[in-house]
């Protein structure tokens, strides 16, 4: 769906290139959608034929535990299914929460879980909360021609940079999103006309106020599925805050032979590709004779949104806290990509920093890229921080041009230097 927001800019682009596009081009949700959960539907039969091959038992049940060793699952039939094993992983990960405490927020909102299976267009759509979910819901949204609004209470990206976070903002707030920044949702009502109308109250007067919008899009963080499972029948501890389950470096649970990965896991990224390498490392550990760990720290991801914000290591909160202020580097610039040169796109949101210690060889600590393709490019540089570059080692790798990933070896100017840090580009 990014990538279908994403095309209809480069429509719009098109005709600058010479191509004759007639304007306006309309969007097919429908077609969009079908496109969408037939490939979504593909993948899933594609892991089962995979388990199936591999000579692996699918059992397609919800199950809970009855001991340490022992789950239980029902099958559609109400049938009761046992199941025994020496190893047990718990990956059940998250689902999306719902604020139960407000009015109407269960009976007429979705979740971003709902929103890839609508049949129809959501039309004029409200999105709460101010996750990388919530922007990246509300981007796509934006794209292919919606009214959009996103409800923020306090700020967004948080646990992410917010210098770089304030400017995924700012390009959204550009490019047609519309904010309602310091606001709560207090209730959700149908109107007799099907709209549903919202009310609200800004957090700092205290003032209400009401909008009404086809589709509520809930986006205001995730729970662990873990209150069915049973876990004190078998022994597994979790956080009384969170309810995510407590494990050690291995991956292990307060029970030696349980095991757990991914967003169920307290203090882990809630990102499906680490899920995904601590469950291969894990299986090495228990079944290969291997030792090896999975390591956490610089863990590269990309949030989705319009223009696209990638980062690996430390925001530059988290380094100055971490360091001291006295003992941290920020090199940025602002660029322009090439292709948005003949199109005449605003590109003051296109921004690239790399946070470093201050101390030779200034080690590289955090990078961050607000840019097309950012997923792209943060790949890239996560395996040469990932093995301790530093700024130097950066600066003398060759860039590639032209392409937006050579700004990050042209960064040349400190935020301390109170220069203009605006590179022209290519």
């Amino acid at each position: 769906m990014h990538q279908a927001a994403l095309l209809g800019g480069l429509i719009q682009d098109a005709p600058h290139y010479g191509w004759e596009v007639a304007q306006p081009v309309p969007h097919d949700w429908r077609k969009m959608a079908e496109a969408v959960q037939n490939h979504v539907k593909s993948l899933n039969w594609g892991h089962r034929v995979q388990l199936q091959d591999r000579k692996v038992k699918y059992f397609n049940i919800k199950a809970s535990f009855v001991d340490e060793h022992t789950v239980c699952g029902v099958a559609k039939g109400g049938k009761e299914i046992l199941l025994s094993a020496d190893h047990i992983i718990i990956a059940t990960g998250g689902r999306p929460r719902y604020p139960t405490h407000i009015e109407g927020a269960l009976e007429y909102g979705i979740t971003s879980d709902d929103i890839f299976w609508l049949k129809e267009s959501p039309g004029k759509t409200l999105v709460v909360g101010a996750s990388y979910v919530a922007l990246e819901c509300a981007g796509f949204l934006t794209g292919i021609g919606l009214d959009t609004t996103v409800m923020i209470r306090s700020i967004p990206l948080r646990g992410f940079d917010q210098q770089m976070s304030s400017m995924v903002i700012e390009h959204m707030a550009s490019h047609g999103t519309q904010f309602l920044r310091g606001c709560a949702p207090s209730r959700v009502r149908r109107l007799p006309d099907g709209h549903l109308q919202v009310t609200w109250e800004d957090c700092t007067t205290g003032k209400e106020d009401t909008g009404t919008f086809d589709t509520v899009l809930w986006a205001i963080g995730r729970v662990p599925d873990t209150r069915s499972l049973n876990l004190e029948k078998a022994g597994v501890d979790t956080s009384p805050d969170t309810q995510k389950i407590l494990v050690d470096s291995r991956e292990g649970t307060s029970v030696p032979h349980i095991y757990a990965i991914g967003d169920v896991v307290e203090g882990r990224p809630e990102l499906t590709p680490t899920a995904i390498m601590a469950g291969r490392l894990l299986v090495q550990r228990l079944f290969g004779g291997s030792s090896d760990l999975m390591d956490y720290d610089n863990v590269p991801t990309t949030v989705f949104t319009p223009l696209e914000y990638g980062c690996v290591g430390l925001s530059e909160e988290e380094a100055v806290a971490r360091h001291g202020q006295e003992h941290v580097e920020v090199y940025h610039a602002h660029y322009k990509p090439l292709e948005f040169t003949v199109a005449g796109r605003d590109a003051s949101q296109c921004y690239v920093k790399m946070v470093c210690l201050r101390e030779p060889p200034q080690l590289v600590l955090g990078l961050h890229f607000l840019g097309p393709n950012a997923g792209e490019v943060t790949q890239g540089f996560a395996l040469g921080i990932k093995c301790g570059a530093s700024y130097a080692q950066v600066m003398r790798t060759v860039g590639i041009h032209p392409t937006c990933s050579e700004e990050v070896v042209k960064l040349r100017i400190s935020k301390r230097s109170g220069l203009d840090p605006t590179v022209t580009g290519c």
